[in-house]
């Protein structure tokens, strides 16, 4: 049986970018280019209305670009389980309040079953001391966490 993979917006926008000449920004772009191929091959790969959202605002072009990506991937409904859980990771300081949707994101992929949250979102999502939080605030409201990740992390570079 396939996993479940939760694509967060920065996976998406890191995707359909123009090539960068941070070289940081350029090999996770790079990386994140290689894994969309083996993705659609070994996993199943879910975004939520959430992402839709997010991909569209911006530039006209890059969102469009960032629209046509995930035209057909299959969409998570935020359902109020979901909602309740973004609040709960507020709530426990898991999330930092001014970052509803990162807390949103995280929820619907733990509420929905999903095995991998990927991200490149280290700020909120995917650092050492969010995680830890984040793993203990879904638990206590009683779900299974997926296991959050970078690109980089899922592919084992």
């Amino acid at each position: 049986m396939k996993k479940k993979v939760y694509i967060e917006t920065s996976i998406v926008s890191y995707l359909t970018a123009r090539p960068s000449r941070d070289l940081v920004i350029a090999a996770r772009q790079e990386i994140t280019h290689e894994l969309w191929q083996v993705l659609q091959k070994q996993y199943e790969i879910y975004i939520s209305a959430l992402v839709i959202q997010e991909a569209s605002r911006g530039d006209e072009n890059a969102a469009e670009k960032r629209s046509s990506v995930l035209a057909n991937i299959p969409v998570l409904e935020i359902s109020p389980e979901a909602q309740a859980l973004a609040r709960g990771l507020i709530a426990d300081n898991a999330i930092p309040s001014d970052y509803e949707e990162d807390a949103l994101h995280i929820a619907t992929a733990s509420t929905s079953g999903i095995d991998v949250l990927l991200t490149w979102n280290f700020s909120h999502i995917n650092n050492a001391f969010t995680k830890t939080k984040i793993i203990k605030s879904v638990e206590h409201h009683g779900y299974e966490p997926p296991i959050i990740c970078s690109p980089e992390e899922l592919l084992g570079e």
